[in-house]
């Protein structure tokens, strides 16, 4: 299913169900109403304001749809997450396979998550006319459970072609560190719905393993979509745009609905986040040997972008 990614960003809202609808509803002034959006259209919700209030019903109708519930800290990040207990018809099958999986099987996707990643990012530089062998030589390099950490090597190497060698990833950093937290948090959500729609547990991770991280594997799958989010921020930053605004916002959460292809044809990135984790499930389950990856290149809208008029 694709459906609407609604952010919340104004302290003074309230919202509430009514008659299958979340009804957004000012909280001042004349208290009018300002909009209403079908519950069932709803893909995730973002609550990105310090002051917003919210009904327990409403909490329980997202929950019921699989609709990820986010909330963000003052930096844009996602810093909790409500996501419905029963995400699919045989979950407890499905998870009684992940948590069966061997370390080998864990180790053998996360290196196909990586390489991936690095040749998403490849794509990334490739738009913006910058130099892709120092990440496509990475490529080849990526062993099973990347013990040389490739990944990181090639992080290293791309910030620096992508924005230059000044640019630091600082998750606490405003301008582009943020409009990066930001673009971040929409794919985690939409990845997080993906997971549980799957049958997954979101904490049983391929390679993240942080104790205090309820979204492991959500950060594994979504290593693939981040330099989709990269690329966004560095074509609003060379047309000006360098905070987090609502037009900014919007034109992040957009690429969501892009079109990338995959080895069934041409499908939104929504979908391949959802194609991505059904088919983790399925290797679980050993219905199938490999991951459904997007294929190496980035949303056709977004590449057409930077084509020469």
């Amino acid at each position: 299913m694709i459906g609407r990614t609604v952010e919340i960003a104004d302290d003074r809202r309230h919202l509430f169900v009514n008659r299958g609808f979340m009804v957004i509803k000012d909280t001042e002034g004349e208290r009018k109403e300002l909009g209403q959006v079908p519950l069932d259209d709803i893909a995730a919700v973002i609550a990105n304001a310090h002051g917003l209030t919210y009904t327990n019903n409403l909490l329980v109708a997202l929950a019921e749809r699989g609709a990820p519930f986010v909330l963000c800290g003052p930096n844009h990040n996602a810093v909790g997450m409500l996501l419905p207990l029963d995400g699919h018809h045989v979950q407890a099958k499905r998870i009684e396979a992940q948590i069966a999986a061997g370390l080998p099987m864990h180790k053998r996707l996360w290196a196909a998550v990586v390489k991936s990643k690095l040749e998403q990012q490849a794509a990334a530089l490739e738009a913006v006319a910058a130099p892709t062998a120092p990440l496509q030589a990475l490529v080849a390099k990526v062993r099973s459970g990347d013990p040389e950490n490739i990944e990181g090597q090639g992080a290293r190497r791309y910030w620096g072609l992508l924005f230059g060698a000044e640019f630091r990833r600082d998750q606490s950093g405003d301008g582009l560190n943020a409009l990066l937290n930001y673009g971040y948090t929409i794919v985690r959500s939409a990845c997080a719905r993906a997971v549980v729609a799957a049958g997954l547990h979101p904490s049983i991770g391929l390679h993240h393993s942080n104790d205090a991280n309820a979204m492991r594997l959500v950060d594994d799958l979504m290593e693939p979509f981040r330099p989709i989010v990269d690329l966004k921020v560095w074509q609003l930053h060379k047309a000006g745009e360098s905070h987090v605004t609502p037009d900014t916002k919007r034109a992040l959460v957009r690429v969501l609905y892009d079109d990338m292809q995959t080895a069934a044809g041409v499908t939104p990135v929504m979908v391949c986040m959802q194609r991505l984790a059904t088919s983790l499930a399925q290797v679980y389950l050993g219905e199938r040997a490999k991951l459904d990856l997007p294929l190496p290149g980035l949303p056709l809208a977004l590449a057409g972008s930077f084509e020469p008029d």
